[in-house]
């Protein structure tokens, strides 16, 4: 199980960075300027540690709207298939409880669809582009 943390600390925040830009810079080729933008300074950011406590998962979020928009969720490639992804996804839903908030939004890699479904998430886009990467737009009641 994935120890989620919201970001407090400056040590935790560099680490959550350092897995964005290892997932979606390095991994995914994203431009690091299309990664790394303005939303950041004022998004809530977390920080998942597995049982080593490494870090080897990271997200942002941000309240828009009538939604808690779920952003940046990746986790390291060699830590994938343990549930870390779904671990982080339902500790930022209960941030978004937490803040008031009934309504979940994200931008999903289409090859994560049907991951999102399984926990919830329903499509409401047609299929876009962003970073050059195909994504669909998914919502959540929680």
């Amino acid at each position: 199980m994935l120890n989620v943390q919201k970001v407090e600390t400056k040590r935790q925040l560099d680490e959550a960075y350092d897995i964005r830009k290892i997932v979606f810079v390095e991994e995914q080729k994203v431009p690091i300027e299309e990664e790394m933008d303005e939303h950041d300074d004022t998004a809530t950011h977390f920080i998942g540690y597995n049982l080593e406590r490494r870090p080897v998962a990271a997200s942002r979020l941000r309240l828009v709207d009538e939604y808690g928009k779920l952003e940046r969720i990746c986790v390291l490639k060699e830590e994938r298939d343990h549930g870390y992804g779904r671990d982080i996804i339902l500790a930022m839903e209960d941030h978004v409880k937490s803040k008031g908030f009934a309504k979940t939004k994200l931008n999903a890699q289409t090859y994560a669809e049907e991951f999102y479904k399984k926990l919830g998430y329903e499509t409401v886009s047609c299929e876009f582009m962003d970073a050059g990467i195909p994504h669909v737009t998914m919502v959540k009641n929680l």
